[in-house]
């Protein structure tokens, strides 16, 4: 990747990080920690590699997206808001009554989103029917879903898992936000699911493993995705759970607590940036 757009991706995943903040501030709720974790791939899928239009969000050919953990749609809703699928003025009615942001994904109401979801271990199941009915019609457009790492404890993952694999859905890229922790504590105490990458890959995916906050990395594991042409790909992507905000890295205690007045100063101070 060379350097000018690199440059670029990281001031825009600087951006969507300020925004998530804003966002779980002005409500007094939501999940930051996981948010935070995720914004350099969201940044990465939604500025280098879908093919989307915010000018026409539901066009037939685009690539669809899917957040399989909701409850990190503070991510989301900020990629889209610094994508132009709505203003980010609208980000600070995050979770308000009369907001067509609300705290989880919302396909009907809020542009640019392909899927509600919310309930954990759900929304994989919709991207894997999404993939299918692309490889029926004979269609080029591809799938995307985030995961979390404690959300893949649901059994009804690996039912999508088997069912992806199945299917050959190649059109089908998983990614999997390991930041070990979950709103109980680390994953591996609550309900370890490793060896993960050797699940994957006995599970019939095609399987990266990445630092998810390195876009060189990023950009070589959809590559891999987009070559895969017999299976799905799963990217198990190494993250830490409230990355750029110096108090909330590796504290499970972020997992869904907003930051009062005091600590929201020293988080967008920590992530100023000239837009």
């Amino acid at each position: 990747m060379n350097e000018a757009d690199k440059k670029m991706l990281a001031q825009t995943a600087r951006n969507i990080r300020r925004d998530i903040i804003e966002q779980v501030h002005s409500a007094k709720s939501g999940h930051p920690g996981g948010s935070l974790s995720i914004a350099d791939i969201i940044t990465y899928l939604y500025f280098k590699e879908m093919n989307i239009d915010p000018a026409d969000p539901k066009k037939a050919d685009r690539d669809r997206f899917v957040l399989s953990k909701g409850h990190t749609c503070p991510a989301l809703y900020a990629a889209l808001a610094e994508r132009g699928y709505f203003s980010t003025k609208e980000l600070s009615g995050f979770r308000s009554l009369d907001s067509f942001l609300q705290g989880h994904p919302d396909m009907k109401h809020t542009p640019g989103v392909d899927m509600s979801s919310g309930s954990l271990g759900q929304g994989i199941s919709a991207a894997c029917g999404m993939a299918l009915s692309a490889k029926l019609d004979k269609k080029d457009w591809r799938v995307y879903s985030v995961l979390g790492d404690g959300e893949i404890e649901e059994g009804q993952v690996w039912e999508a898992f088997m069912f992806a694999s199945h299917y050959k859905l190649s059109n089908l890229c998983v990614i999997i936000d390991r930041n070990g922790l979950q709103i109980d504590g680390k994953c591996k105490d609550v309900m370890s699911t490793e060896p993960l990458e050797d699940k994957m890959k006995a599970f019939g995916f095609n399987t990266v493993v990445i630092n998810a906050h390195d876009f060189d990395e990023i950009e070589s594991a959809f590559a891999k995705a987009r070559a895969e042409k017999n299976k799905p790909t799963a990217i198990i992507a190494n993250s830490v759970k409230g990355k750029g905000v110096s108090f909330m890295e590796n504290q499970v205690s972020w997992h869904g607590t907003a930051p009062n007045d005091e600590q929201y100063e020293q988080a967008v101070s920590e992530l100023a940036e000239v837009r």
